[in-house]
């Protein structure tokens, strides 16, 4: 996922450079921003039919290796036209990431530890922004924005012989003890195997589920101001406050490192040792989500201050509760899918996690461009985490496993 999200960012840091080469709006820019979650959001549910029918293994090989050839296509495009296909094919190949992870990480690990196992993956979206940002700043200042284009594509071409040479699931992983194994399953790992429905009857069941709705639907609002954050916080600090592209990348990764920090601290580490204490899982994972996301709400904030380093101070507030909940978002698909339907189930919350990807970067570009000022952007994104918040309180309702769908009948 570190990999992953440099690859998505890196369009954030080079956009200044962009806009001048190619003549781009602030409209344009806000395309191009979303254009990567048009294909990643629509291409959700199916990476996640195929990754139960499949497994992590075959799908997550030939998902690492296409965004490798994806990102370095973005690097020799010669124009408007060619980002947008560039990214458009990006976000095809990087769409089973996060459903990948969730599905992983649910064979992998038992209950009282997968919160934890689950913010180590959600805080490297984050951390992204500690260490790719400047990096990516760094190389774009000195040698051009292909070339910051092209060390992140090196960086996915390493990732993929990585995991071509390490991942393999429990029951195919050689290294794996029978001590480990029975360790693992008796804490209550997702099983491995696919559903004893079709895939299509599996999904039409779980799109039915008032449970998957509200996870849905409370996983959306987290992620419209997410990345509102993630694809325009560069740009607001360079068109509001003033500042160079170096100086924004600095500035930049403060609110990341501090949501890095809360993601795994609060989001994993906290949240196994109140499950381990013998406090109420449901009632655990369900107060963190939504302090995280009333935290959240600090995002306001932003909107009454000229001066960088209390803005920072307000999104920084704002993204460290988002990241203490993201983690207990992403470890619910695990507790609450019926057998096989793990992947499923993460992939329509990501789908609408990620049409707001879509979403958020035009909104954002919109408001921008009309109103000259990003006041009424980050109110936006202030309101739309309220909602969020009634969704995961009234709509998900206990977090608890979900029933296993019936058996066809034998007609």
């Amino acid at each position: 996922m570190l990999v992953n999200y440099i690859d998505r960012i890196n369009l954030s840091v080079a956009a200044p450079q962009l806009q001048q080469e190619f003549g781009l709006g602030n409209a344009q820019l806000g395309l191009l921003f979303s254009a990567f979650f048009w294909a990643y959001a629509l291409l959700q549910i199916p990476s996640g039919v195929l990754l139960d029918r499949f497994g992590v293994t075959r799908i997550g090989r030939l998902s690492i290796l296409s965004w490798s050839v994806a990102s370095m296509l973005v690097a020799v495009t010669g124009g408007f036209g060619g980002l947008l296909l560039a990214r458009l094919l990006l976000g095809v190949a990087e769409a089973p990431g996060f459903p990948a992870n969730a599905k992983a990480v649910g064979h992998w690990f038992p209950l009282s530890e997968r919160a934890t196992a689950t913010a180590i993956f959600d805080a490297a979206a984050k951390f992204s922004n500690v260490v790719g940002v400047p990096l990516v700043a760094v190389v774009t200042v000195g040698f051009g924005w292909r070339w910051g284009f092209a060390a992140t594509a090196a960086l996915s071409l390493g990732y993929f012989l990585a995991f071509w040479r390490f991942y393999r699931d429990p029951s195919a992983d050689p290294h794996l003890s029978a001590s480990e194994y029975r360790f693992i399953s008796a804490g209550g790992a997702t099983r491995e195997g696919s559903s004893s429905r079709g895939s299509g009857g599996m999904l039409l069941y779980l799109l039915g589920n008032r449970k998957v709705w509200g996870l849905t639907m409370g996983f959306a609002c987290y992620g419209y101001c997410f990345y509102f954050l993630l694809t325009w916080l560069p740009g607001y600090l360079v068109q509001t406050m003033h500042q160079s592209i170096l100086e924004s990348a600095g500035y930049t990764a403060i609110p990341w490192l501090c949501a890095t920090l809360a993601d795994l601290i609060v989001g994993g580490w906290w949240v196994d040792r109140l499950i381990r204490q013998g406090r109420d899982e449901s009632r655990v994972r369900k107060s963190v989500l939504v302090v995280g996301m009333l935290l959240g709400l600090a995002v306001f904030g932003a909107v009454l201050t000229r001066d960088p380093r209390w803005a920072i101070f307000w999104i920084s507030l704002s993204l460290s509760g988002l990241a203490a909940a993201a983690p207990v978002g992403w470890s619910i698909p695990a507790l609450i899918a019926p057998r096989g339907a793990t992947a499923s189930v993460g992939s329509i919350m990501n789908f609408a996690n990620n049409v707001m990807g879509i979403a958020a970067p035009l909104a954002t570009g919109a408001i921008v461009a009309v109103t000259h000022s990003f006041a009424g952007a980050f109110f936006s994104a202030g309101v739309i985490l309220l909602a969020g918040i009634l969704s995961y309180l009234y709509v998900l309702g206990d977090i608890a496993p979900i029933p296993e769908p019936p058996e066809k009948s034998a007609s």
